[in-house]
């Protein structure tokens, strides 16, 4: 059954929360069938599928096409979706933006920085809202780690306190020091997920990519259970070993005879 936002809300200091993000209907259906309560249509879709280099070059249409494939392959998930760089400058925008998602199959949407306004307004008009602080990848300048020192560690405890006081029911807190995400995660009465930001976060949440291995880098906060990458490159090579020697066509028919 989908977990709703009161759910997940009331998971804060009793159930550890995981979280995968996804953008295809294939991955979608084997993170619902694992058991993975929340799935994060993010937009890093941008950097680690579509090859850009940078999450500002994601649009609403983009978003749309990834979080409808996700909703088809897991239709009893609670589905995330990140609205894009410029599709929430102001209250009535993001209304508009989110609605485009929720229509595509998300269940609540996910907006990066102390946009109290906008969450607040959101909020309001009946949308589930997820904040995020720290190490915001729509405006920050590098991926450094973000509230190392006195000054800048209250500006995002202090964000992160306001977007949960403006209505957000969960916190995204990426690349800050352990020390200060536990302080966040004490002080907030909704649940925070961490990524890059120690073991004391209510929850963790981590990008597919990074998880399975698929790709050329990864950040130093991530993990890899798996390296798909290095199995691509070893089955292309295979199937090119077979076409040249003619055994493709024979394996074939050896492989669905042995299915049967």
């Amino acid at each position: 059954m989908k977990i709703g936002s009161d759910s997940l809300r009331r998971m804060k200091s009793t159930t550890p929360i995981p979280m995968l993000t996804a953008y295809t209907a294939p991955v979608a259906r084997a993170l619902e069938k694992a058991g993975i309560p929340i799935i994060l249509v993010g937009d890093t879709v941008g950097m680690v599928e579509m090859g850009f280099d940078s999450t500002r070059h994601i649009t609403l249409e983009h978003m749309q096409y990834h979080i409808g494939a996700v909703r088809r392959g897991a239709p009893e998930t609670h589905i995330i979706g990140d609205l894009p760089f410029g599709t929430y400058d102001g209250p009535l925008q993001a209304l508009a933006s989110a609605r485009v998602l929720i229509q595509a199959g998300a269940d609540s949407v996910k907006l990066e920085g102390p946009n109290l306004d906008v969450v607040g307004y959101l909020v309001e008009q009946g949308v589930d809202v997820v904040g995020h602080t720290g190490l915001t990848p729509q405006t920050s300048k590098d991926f450094k780690q973000v509230g190392r020192t006195e000054e800048d560690a209250c500006r995002v405890y202090d964000e992160a306190v306001a977007i949960a006081d403006a209505g957000a029911f969960m916190v995204v807190l990426e690349h800050i020091p352990a020390s200060l995400a536990a302080r966040i995660t004490s002080a907030l009465r909704v649940p925070t997920i961490g990524i890059g930001a120690g073991a004391a976060c209510d929850g963790q949440v981590l990008v597919i990519n990074d998880a399975i291995g698929l790709g050329d880098y990864w950040p130093p906060f991530s993990r890899q259970y798996a390296y798909v990458g290095r199995t691509i490159v070893d089955v292309a090579t295979s199937f090119m070993k077979e076409v040249a020697d003619g055994t493709f066509v024979d394996n074939v028919l050896r492989f669905n005879s042995s299915r049967k």
